[in-house]
């Protein structure tokens, strides 16, 4: 399953990802590659808690 993600820098040169997808789905990362690869662990974690707690898996239902 693939996920758009939107990235930016944050004021402390740091690189922020977020799920829009996915309620609350954020995670950060110093270089734009460790950013990206932190989101796909966020992501996971993120959907596995929703699917625990029988919430709906955000803008995908």
């Amino acid at each position: 399953m693939k996920f758009i993600v939107t990235i930016y820098r944050d004021e402390d040169g740091r690189f922020v990802v977020e799920c829009p997808s996915i309620p609350g789905c954020i995670s950060q990362g110093k270089t734009e590659q460790e950013a990206i690869e932190n989101i796909k662990d966020a992501i996971k974690q993120c959907l596995e808690v929703r699917a625990e707690r029988g919430m709906p898996l955000g803008a995908l239902q």
